[in-house]
């Protein structure tokens, strides 16, 4: 009985996650109360205050879940053994798919996390600078192997090459980027070309 009570919590948690995506997607966190996701999710309004505080934990929760599985990933991807050129098309790789799998965890996530960048930021400080380092791991190898230049630090190249993934993703979230499939493959061409290679004539 108990591990039953325990998976219908664990379902019903789920179920207002879900719902809160597609809620702060279409109306934007701000605009988002917490009865909308209660509507979305077809439960009564203070069955949400059960399983979260706020709003904003949900919003919190939801960060953290997409983050953390974005951490394993690089870490996957450093067990490879293959070039750092290629463990960064991984990654890139991951992110880009995560979009186009999931499209309203992406734009929340993208969108409405970025806004509030100075409260999350201070409070998932260590995971957000893993995620930078794991990143930075892969082209400091790069680079001690001969495989990748020297001249930029590891640390801004992590920040350059995160960053610009960033930007296509809020180019498709707004529709300033064409997103057909085709388009989708080959940003991950462009952001391994234009971070590894670089713009300089060589």
């Amino acid at each position: 009985m108990a591990a039953r009570s325990s998976q219908q919590a664990v379902e019903k948690r789920r179920l207002i996650l879900d719902a809160a995506v597609r809620v702060f997607a279409r109306e934007g966190f701000n605009g988002a109360r917490v009865s909308d996701i209660a509507e979305e999710a077809e439960i009564a309004y203070g069955l949400v205050y059960h399983y979260f505080r706020s709003k904003d934990e949900i919003l919190d929760t939801i960060f953290l879940e997409r983050w953390n599985v974005m951490l394993e990933a690089i870490k996957a991807v450093r067990a490879q053994p293959i070039s750092a050129r290629e463990q960064l098309r991984a990654v890139a790789s991951f992110i880009v798919e995560s979009y186009r799998r999931d499209p309203d965890v992406m734009k929340v996530i993208v969108v409405e996390v970025t806004r509030a960048a100075n409260s999350f930021g201070r409070a998932h400080l260590a995971q957000i600078r893993e995620a930078y380092d794991g990143i930075a791991a892969i082209v400091e190898a790069g680079q001690s192997s001969g495989e990748l230049r020297d001249t930029v630090t590891p640390a801004f190249a992590a920040m350059a090459f995160y960053g610009a993934i960033e930007q296509v993703l809020t180019g498709w979230i707004f529709e300033v980027l064409p997103g057909a499939p085709e388009d989708v493959d080959q940003a991950k061409a462009f952001v391994i070309d234009t971070i590894c290679g670089g713009l300089d004539a060589r």
